[in-house]
C-alpha cells in the first residue's frame, strides 16, 4: 500500500490513524456500559468539581470492584466527598452512591431482561456512531485524494487502486467494530 506520491501516503496514514481513533473511542464507550459485571471504567471518566476544576474521578480516587455488583470508591481527599457523590448521582449510572464518610459504594441491581435489551440498544447506537464517523473520514479521504490527483496528475488506474485501499482500510476497521459489538452484546445478554 505504499505509493510513489508522498502526499497520498500521508493522506492514507492520517486516514488510518483517524479510523483507529474512532475504533478506540467505540471501545472506550463500551467500557462505560455495564455488562453482567460492573467495572471501574464505568466511573473513571466522571468529572468531579475539584476545588473549581473539573477532574476525572480516576485522578481523585482509588476505584475498585468488591464483587460483581459493587464499585468502591476511596477518595484520596475526603474534602470532596459531597462533590463526588453529586457527580455520581448526576451521571445516572443505575445505582445510587452510598457514602459512609470515607468510602463511596455503588451497589448495582441485577440486570433485568428489559434493562439488558436497553443496554444492547445503547451499544448498537455507540457502534453505529463510530461507523458513521469512519464513513465520514472515508469521504474526507476521498475528497483529499481528488485534490491530490488533480494537483499531482495521478493516473485513473492508480487513483482507483488508492480508492480500493481506502475502502479496504474502512472495511477492516468497521469489521473490528462489529466484532467488538458482538462480543459486548453477548456479555450483556449472558446471565
Amino acid at each position: 500500500m505504499e505509493y510513489l506520491n508522498d502526499r497520498v501516503n500521508m493522506m492514507l496514514l492520517e486516514f488510518e490513524e483517524k479510523l483507529g481513533k474512532a475504533a478506540g473511542h467505540v471501545t472506550n464507550e463500551f467500557l462505560m456500559v455495564r455488562a453482567g459485571r460492573v467495572n471501574a471504567a464505568m466511573v473513571e471518566r466522571i468529572m468531579v468539581d475539584y476545588f473549581g476544576t473539573p477532574t476525572p474521578m480516576r485522578q481523585l480516587a482509588n476505584i475498585s470492584c468488591s464483587d460483581s455488583r459493587t464499585i468502591v470508591i476511596s477518595l484520596w481527599d475526603t474534602a470532596i466527598l459531597r462533590e463526588t457523590v453529586r457527580a455520581l448521582t448526576v451521571a445516572q449510572l443505575g445505582a445510587n452512591p452510598i457514602d459512609d464518610g470515607r468510602l463511596i459504594r455503588m451497589i448495582f441491581p441485577l440486570l433485568t431482561e428489559e434493562r439488558r435489551k436497553e443496554l444492547v440498544k445503547q451499544v448498537r447506537t455507540i457502534a453505529e456512531q463510530g461507523k458513521v464517523t469512519m464513513r465520514n473520514e472515508r469521504r474526507s479521504a476521498m475528497d483529499s485524494l481528488k485534490k491530490i490527483s488533480k494537483d499531482d496528475n495521478i493516473s485513473e488506474d492508480e487513483k482507483a487502486s488508492i480508492e480500493k485501499d481506502i475502502q479496504k482500510l474502512l472495511d477492516n476497521y468497521v469489521g473490528s467494530v462489529d466484532k467488538l459489538l458482538a462480543k459486548k452484546e453477548s456479555e450483556i445478554l449472558e446471565i
